[in-house]
This record gives structure tokens, sequence and C-alpha cells, in this order.
């Protein structure tokens, strides 16, 4: 959980020699995912819809909104509660505070007194979220305004992640086989 947590933090391909094998593996999987999901036709979709406006941010809003999706309907896919995992998830990441990544460091703090896992599940939770994102980029993404598409665009968001979740699932499971 924890490499999988850091791998947008983490560059380079000599992961062995910085890290053990269990993170190394969470990295690995890190980055399958992203590559799985650049692929994936259903999600190409849902960046396609936003394209025009949010040019190369697309792809990330796409994520975030699927972040909501999937915290908004943790139950379908969890046997635990969302407040509990992600309390455990973010006990489990301060004990490996030694090998975070200085930008997760800094920004693990405002995860949890944020509680972003679970207000992701909410819309405003994706507001607060996509405002920070849109401050702390040196360009002019509009991502704070991309909630109003996540709202004009609500049940086919919903429905291009209930078709891709799924197989992302089914992707991860055979991966770590």
């Amino acid at each position: 959980m924890v490499g999988n947590f850091i791998g947008d933090f983490v560059k380079g391909r000599h992961l062995h020699e910085q890290f053990e094998p269990g993170i190394v593996k969470g990295i690995e999987l890190h980055r399958a995912i992203d590559a799985f999901t650049d692929k994936h036709p259903v999600v190409k979709q849902s960046k396609t819809r936003l394209r025009a406006t949010y040019r190369h941010f697309a792809p990330v809003i796409v994520d975030v909104f699927y972040d909501h999706f999937l915290a908004k309907d943790w139950a379908l896919y969890h046997r635990e509660n969302l407040s509990l995992f992600a309390r455990n998830a973010y006990a489990t990441l301060n004990t490996f505070d030694n090998i975070l990544p200085e930008r997760v460091k800094q920004m693990l703090p405002y995860m949890i007194n944020g509680n972003w896992l679970v207000n992701y599940a909410q819309v405003e939770g994706i507001q607060r979220a996509l405002t920070g994102m849109a401050r702390r980029s040196p360009y002019d993404s509009k991502m704070d305004e991309s909630v109003n598409d996540l709202r004009q665009h609500y049940t086919e968001f919903n429905t291009e992640f209930g078709l891709f979740f799924p197989e992302l699932v089914k992707f991860c499971d055979d991966f770590r086989k």
C-alpha cells in the first residue's frame, strides 16, 4: 500500500537500491495501474469530455473524479468501512515516514487533517482537492472549475467509472499473482 501510495513521487528504475521489496512491488503496481488506466478506452472517453477545456490536466481531473466515485460507492468494493480504512491507511503511512519522499511528507498532514480519503465521497471534498491542486499549479489549469463538469455529466462519469473499476481490480489481482 505504501509503495503504491508514493508511486507518483518516486522516479527512476533502480527502486531495489532505494526501497525494500514490498515497497518496490507497490511502486511497480502503481506504475502498472497508471499504464493500464491511460490506455483504457472508458477512461479515454471520460478524458475526452474534459480535454477541450482542461487540456493536459484532463487525466488528473478524471483521476480525482474517479476517486470520488470509489469513495462514494466504497461499500461496493471493500468490506471494511471507509472511515476505518482511511484511519488505518493514514496510520500505516505514518509508520513509514523514514522512506516517504519529501513531497509526500509535506502533503500527508494535510491529507490526514482534511481526511481526504473519506471526504472525496462528497463533491465538496473533490472541489477542495481540485481547488488546492489548481492553486499549486504554476499554470492556469482551471481544475477548480472542473467540478461544474462533474455535476453536469455526473451520470456519464459515474457510469464510466462503474465500467472501468472492476476491470482495474481484475488487472491488479492478476498483477499481484
